[in-house]
């Protein structure tokens, strides 16, 4: 029963496109290393600098690289194919990670230098796997494609923060943690590498159009805008609030690892069946629970601020950055979808643009951590800054919601029906 089960999933999956499974592969494949760097770098300067501010500032020089990047990325395209640049950006998490490991003390300036780097890495890497998503996908099997995704992220975050958590904190016991995170950065490079040459398997087509930037819209867009920052504002939090948190109130990477894999198998699952069998229809529930989860931890975490609190935090988390991430997209590719008909716009003109919303939305979320951490203390603003952004968050629900009915409104705009006559 369940052996057929699976060669069915194998079959639906081998029905999808050859770019669709070459670019599956590549991600499930970078993924591996998705977990070092979104949760054992700041690990890694909290324990080296034992100063949340400093994560803080990292993240933020992240997301000043992105946007920035982003822009560089659209130039490049009309130069250099997709999958080059796309391969590009996996290469610069490692020369990010080597910039942090060989810092002989963690300064502003050496953190900020290795955010810049890691945030061209994220710009070079989401602006080009946005657009092969978004040109390799339909509105129709986007649910499967996130939900698949997803899931082996999921799969993923249950095996390697255990492994190199552990790792580095008994390397940390014998005295050499420093090494162990080297060790560790050299993986991450073998395994970028095994990533590109997947990458170019693929046989990706650049945009068609060149002009990418455009400074007015039509108004739908400016409603995905005002979604993507009410985004940004969480998503700082989302990856470095466990690593502060737990390095702050649980103390080792060995506990950092175990907590990230408690009830990952059970998401994991629970992500692919709902990507498999959702239709379109059903993301502003999936997009709705993923928020509701994420505000009830940010308030368990701020009543409780201790080691349960954490753990808590930690497993409402597993399932509401996954819920969050599987409705987000499809919503946003459907917008774009609709407006590049409809404005007649390169598809990447629009992700491009998005990011100007996601960062506002970081700008914000993480200056009021830091204005709560400079007024008050570290401990103030990682108790109360997620419950403010979370709460925030929750208006998502209600403009992702009026998005999604706009948009049946402008398709059947764009495609009438004809009338019937007797």
């Amino acid at each position: 029963m369940m052996l057929n089960k699976l060669k069915n999933e194998l079959q639906h999956f081998g029905s999808q496109s050859y770019n669709f499974r070459v670019l599956t592969l590549t991600n499930l494949i970078y993924s591996i290393v998705l977990p070092v760097i979104d949760i054992f770098v700041a690990a890694y300067v909290m324990r080296n600098s034992n100063d949340p501010s400093k994560v803080v500032v990292y993240q933020l020089t992240i997301y000043t690289g992105i946007p920035l990047t982003f822009l560089l990325n659209g130039w490049l395209l009309n130069r250099f194919p997709v999958k080059l640049l796309y391969s590009l950006g996996m290469m610069l998490s490692g020369v990010s990670m080597t910039i942090m490991m060989s810092l002989k003390t963690l300064d502003i300036t050496g953190v900020g230098v290795a955010g810049i780097v890691m945030g061209m890495s994220f710009g070079f890497y989401w602006a080009n796997r946005d657009f092969l998503a978004l040109s390799t996908t339909n509105d129709n099997n986007r649910n499967y494609y996130y939900g698949l995704e997803t899931f082996f992220y999921t799969i993923i975050a249950v095996v390697i923060p255990v492994i190199i958590g552990w790792f580095i904190e008994l390397s940390a016991r014998a005295g050499d943690a420093k090494m162990a995170y080297k060790m560790v950065t050299g993986i991450v490079f073998i395994i970028t590498i095994i990533a590109s040459a997947m990458c170019f398997r693929g046989r990706f087509e650049n945009p068609v159009n060149k002009k990418f930037v455009f400074f007015t819209f039509d108004p739908y867009w400016y409603k995905l805008l005002f979604l993507a920052a009410l985004k940004g504002l969480v998503q700082g939090f989302l990856v470095t609030a466990p690593a502060m948190l737990i390095m702050l109130l649980l103390g080792q990477e060995g506990a950092l690892g175990t907590v990230q894999s408690i009830g990952a198998i059970f998401a994991a699952i629970l992500m692919y069946v709902i990507g498999r069998l959702t239709l379109p229809s059903h993301r502003i529930y999936v997009f709705g629970l993923g928020l509701l989860l994420f505000a009830v931890a940010a308030v368990i975490n701020g009543i409780l601020f201790n080691a349960t609190g954490v753990i808590l935090f930690m497993l409402f988390l597993l399932l509401a950055k996954p819920l969050l991430d599987l409705a987000y997209f499809p919503i946003q590719f459907s917008v774009i979808d609709l407006l590049s008909k409809k404005e007649k716009r390169s598809e990447f003109a629009y992700i491009l643009n998005h990011e100007t919303g996601l960062y506002i939305g970081r700008l914000a979320g993480a200056g009021t951590f830091l204005l709560m951490a400079y007024f008050f203390s570290n401990e103030i603003a990682l108790r109360y800054a997620i419950i403010i952004v979370a709460s925030l968050q929750l208006c998502s629900y209600w403009v992702a919601k009026s998005i999604i009915r706009q948009g049946k409104e402008i398709t059947q705009s764009l495609n009438p029906q004809p009338e019937y006559h007797e």
